[in-house]
Order: C-alpha cells, then sequence, then structure tokens
C-alpha cells in the first residue's frame, strides 16, 4: 500500500483543547512491601471487607459472560425501590456513583452550540473526578473553597450562582474531608438556587453517617423536583471492583438522565451482586456498623494526641496538612515507611481510609511519634 506523503499524519490529530486541561485523577497507590510488616492500603477509600457471603455466592455461580446484561436493570431497580419504598422509574444504574454522575451531567451541563460554557459549581477541597467529569462534559468547573473545618461554604456557593450555572455538586459526607451535612442546612441553601439549577447531592458514604439531623436525600429528591441524589455499592457493600450505583431523581428528571444512561453500563454480574446485597441488608449494615466503630478508634485516638481533625461521617479521617507544601507527601513516605499506603493531596492534606484494625493502630502509632503536627483547628 502506498502512502500520501502529502496526506495528514496521525501527529495532526488533536483532542478538544478542554481534554488538555484536565487534572490528573490520582488513585490510591499500593502500599510498599516492608520485611517483617503486613502492608495495608488506606489509600483509597474501599471497604477493607469482603462482600457478604450470600453477595459472594452470587458471584461464584455467575457464569453467562457471553450474554449481555438487562438493559433495562429491573432487577436491581426493584430491590432498590423497594428497600427505600421509592418509585422503581426514579432510579437510573450506572458504573458506580461516578458513572451515575456523569449521566447527570451529560444531560444538564455542557456547551449549546454558539454559546458559552454552562458552569457546574462544587465545593473544592471534594471528590478528585469533579472537576474532570464537569470539563468532560463540555461544561466549566466552578469551585468554591470549604471553610476551614472541611464543610461546604453554602453561602459563598449560593452566591456563584449565575445565569450560566446548570448544576451544583454536594458531596456529602465531603470526600476528603468528612464532615456531613444536616438536612435543615441543604434546604435552606435550596430555597437560594433557582429552580432550573439541577443540585445534585452526593451521598456515596451515606450508610457511615451518624450526625444527628443528617439530610435525607430520599426526602429531599421527593419534595424538590431539581434534586438528584447519588449512591453507591462500591463503599459500604464492598463492591468497588464491580463498579455498581445509581442515581435518584423524580418525574421531572428521570426521563431525561435515563435518555443519556449509558446502555448496558452495569454488568449481569455487578447487578445480581448488589440485588443481593440489598436482599441481606442487615448484614451488610453489621459490617458496617464495625467500620463505625474502627472510625471513632481513630478519631478519639488522634484526639488523645492532640492532633485535630475535622468531624468526619466517612470511613476515612482528613489531616490537614495545608501549611508547608511538601508536608502531606512527607507524612505519606514516613507512612509508606511502615507499609501504610495513604493518599496525599499536595499542599492541602492526607486522608487516610479506616483499614483492618492493625492498619488502623499502626496508623495511630506513626502519629503519635511523627514530628510535624497538621494544622490545629
Amino acid at each position: 500500500m502506498t502512502h500520501n506523503s502529502d496526506s495528514p499524519s496521525a501527529e495532526a490529530v488533536r483532542p478538544r483543547s478542554a481534554i488538555g486541561r484536565l487534572p490528573v485523577y490520582r488513585a490510591g497507590k499500593a502500599p510498599s512491601a516492608v520485611e517483617g510488616l503486613t502492608s495495608y492500603k488506606l489509600s483509597s477509600n474501599e471497604n477493607p471487607l469482603p462482600p457478604i457471603p450470600a453477595v459472594q455466592k452470587v458471584i461464584a455461580e455467575e457464569a453467562a459472560y457471553n450474554r449481555y446484561p438487562d438493559p433495562a436493570t429491573v432487577q436491581l431497580r426493584t430491590a432498590i425501590a423497594e428497600t427505600f419504598g421509592i418509585d422503581p422509574l426514579d432510579v437510573v444504574p450506572g458504573q458506580g456513583s461516578l458513572g451515575a454522575l456523569n449521566q447527570v451531567l451529560s444531560t444538564f451541563a455542557g456547551q449549546e452550540q454558539g454559546q458559552e460554557p454552562d458552569e457546574v459549581i462544587f465545593a473544592w477541597r471534594s471528590f478528585e473526578a469533579y472537576p474532570i467529569s464537569v470539563t468532560v462534559a463540555g461544561a466549566t468547573p466552578v469551585p468554591i473553597a470549604n471553610k476551614p473545618d472541611g464543610s461546604h461554604d453554602f453561602d459563598a456557593m449560593a452566591e456563584a450562582v449565575t445565569d450560566r450555572t446548570r448544576v451544583i455538586l454536594l458531596c456529602t459526607p465531603n470526600n476528603p474531608t468528612g464532615p456531613g451535612m444536616t438536612h435543615d442546612e441543604v434546604e435552606a441553601f435550596l430555597a437560594r438556587v433557582p429552580k432550573d439549577v439541577v443540585v445534585v447531592l452526593d451521598e456515596a458514604y451515606i450508610e457511615f453517617v451518624r450526625l444527628e439531623g443528617a439530610v435525607d436525600g430520599i426526602r429531599l429528591y421527593h419534595e424538590h423536583p431539581n434534586v438528584v441524589v447519588l449512591r453507591t455499592f462500591s463503599k459500604a457493600h464492598g463492591l468497588a471492583g464491580l463498579r455498581v450505583g445509581y442515581s435518584l431523581q423524580g418525574p421531572a428528571l428521570r426521563d431525561y438522565v435515563r435518555s443519556a444512561a449509558v446502555t448496558f453500563s452495569v454488568t449481569r454480574m455487578a447487578e445480581a451482586a448488589a440485588a443481593a446485597s440489598l436482599e441481606h441488608l442487615g448484614e451488610v449494615e453489621e459490617r458496617v456498623e464495625r467500620l463505625v466503630q474502627e472510625r471513632n478508634r481513630v478519631v478519639a485516638g488522634l484526639k488523645e494526641i492532640g492532633w485535630w481533625v475535622p468531624e468526619t461521617h466517612g470511613n476515612f479521617v482528613w489531616l490537614d496538612f495545608s501549611e508547608g507544601e511538601e508536608d502531606a507527601q512527607e507524612f505519606a513516605d514516613a507512612a509508606d515507611k511502615v507499609a501504610l499506603s495513604v493518599r496525599a493531596f499536595m499542599g492541602e492534606g492526607v486522608r487516610v481510609s479506616i483499614g483492618e484494625e492493625e492498619a488502623n493502630t499502626r496508623f495511630l502509632e506513626l502519629c503519635r511519634t511523627y514530628p510535624k503536627r497538621p494544622r490545629n483547628s
């Protein structure tokens, strides 16, 4: 075959300009091997416990890999609806809560031909994928700094709304800092937001919340047609590797979101496993409570040695190392030397997931002897 030397080369191909501006998503790295120590990964918000036995059985018995999954995910939507007493039509599954979020953003935020890009407001720091997903959708990210305690600054977020705002993302509890939201404060915020702006309540860690008066996402989306709720089976249910989550929205939004949903995004195995986990929700909740108790032990241990951490309602704690550009990485390096991997955010802080009991104890021992303290208020 003869190639024309004047034909365009592959080097001439360029992505959308927005792709070149994307921040890099950095997943939690694996721990280093240290002789004499068991290595533990505390750098990703994973459940250290495997799925419950009934779910493991369903996974082991799945064999129809040659068949496409049900594009309507009837089994999963029915299980979710029966568990929470909602209309199954309100449920739109996706590949984890991130996949569900991407479907929502694709539906409501982007750039219409000949117009300025839409804007999406979110707290920062918050979930690392938010600015990436917003940019890929074609919209403009509008990050709003957290309060000093790591919580959302609702006043600043409300004041940031413009006529280009299409979506607002609320993360409760906020990943990676930890604070949750009360129902009253979210209601007050919604009263300040135009009704044609979609407000997404990301409840990826809802099962770990022990906050009095915590926001009730299901009640919220029933009472506010512009509210979407995100949930996942990755955390509490221990199914992070199967990638299954969902969004909840009422009749005003659900058909639009469903039209933008990725067909076959939830595999047969993921659907069956998630449905089985809901059928044995009591066992899941028992495991979650064990992790919550470990979280409480870690927080109490940090306070005992004089370390301040924001109030946390996720399966993680946040160490604020924002006073020095290299402080977060230095702590992560110290953890790596004792076979623990943690998640460093340069110039900001370190997120440490709640893991196995031995891992949590070793983390506390490291903190007890570590010479640099995080920000103390």
